[in-house]
């Protein structure tokens, strides 16, 4: 690991995190029976399953992993997605990332489903920077921390040889 990275978040503070997004996940959902946690692949989709994993504990919902792979360096939505949007239609959407920065992750994340009805759609992100230039808002964060854009955060999540860990560098 390279000395310049600077740890904000352990593997302990990562898990007390995710169990209260979950928490907080459940209280927005009460009267739900499914919700479908949408992560964007890869990190996004670790922390769904996390969340999910949790959720299975502490409720009665069911819990459909939806996957979402983006083609991030484009500038028009190019995504697959396991499953079709359309097998999640008119339910409760949770769309997961790891950091969110720019938010153009979960603009084209949103995208996904804009073709396709549902109950509503929420967001849950580990980390958010603050640096917005879409106008995306988040439901459910980790950590909220102001950086500079030279500033890097990395997450570290069921990466072998490597404990959890978010870095900023």
């Amino acid at each position: 690991m390279a000395d310049s990275r600077l740890l904000i978040l352990d593997k302990k503070q990562i898990q007390q995190k995710i169990n209260r997004m979950a928490y907080q996940i459940l209280e927005d959902n009460l009267n739900e029976k499914e919700i479908v946690l949408a992560g964007v692949w890869d990190r996004g989709y670790k922390l769904a399953l996390r969340l999910k994993d949790i959720l299975l504990e502490i409720s009665d919902l069911k819990v459909t992993m939806f996957k979402i792979e983006l083609e991030k360096d484009t500038s028009s939505l190019k995504a697959v997605t396991d499953p079709e949007p359309v097998k999640v239609k008119n339910k409760v959407i949770i769309l997961v990332d790891d950091v969110l920065n720019s938010g153009k992750t979960l603009a084209y994340g949103f995208g996904v489903f804009l073709n396709t009805p549902h109950k509503k759609i929420r967001t849950v992100v580990l980390v958010d920077r603050s640096h917005k230039i879409f106008p995306v808002a988040t439901d459910f964060v980790g950590l909220q921390m102001a950086t500079v854009l030279k500033e890097h955060v990395d997450v570290v999540l069921d990466v072998e040889g490597q404990e959890d860990g978010v870095y900023l560098s």
